[in-house]
């Protein structure tokens, strides 16, 4: 349980910070969370756990797969925050980010990336 609690304190401690840093400097705030911190904590914590090579490895293999398809949010996101106000912009973002997951998952089944649960 000790353990359970440290990876929490840490993990929630690096959000934090990076949501404080953002308030700061947009720039910085956007290049911390853009690195993928919590891929890194998650496989630090795999590792830790002496998880199985294979389980690290395929964990980092996906998080390639799934990031592709959420990066058009980052782009549309801004664009219609300014018409349609934060929550509806957020809704829709995720809306259009799901729409381009699927379509992204379906393209690349073909070539034998499977990304569906």
């Amino acid at each position: 349980m000790k353990w359970v609690i440290i990876k929490y304190l840490i993990t929630a401690t690096v959000i934090v910070a990076a949501s404080e840093i953002s308030k700061r400097s947009d720039k910085l705030g956007a290049m911390i969370v853009a690195l993928p911190m919590v891929t890194v904590l998650t496989l630090v914590w795999l590792n830790l756990e002496n998880q199985p090579t294979e389980k690290i490895a395929n964990h980092a293999w996906y998080t390639f797969w799934y990031v592709l398809p959420t990066l058009p949010m980052f782009l549309i996101f801004p664009v219609i925050l300014k018409s349609m106000g934060f929550w509806m912009a957020l809704v829709a973002s995720m809306g259009i980010t799901i729409a381009c997951f699927w379509v992204f998952a379906l393209f690349v089944r073909q070539f034998g990336i499977d990304l569906f649960l």
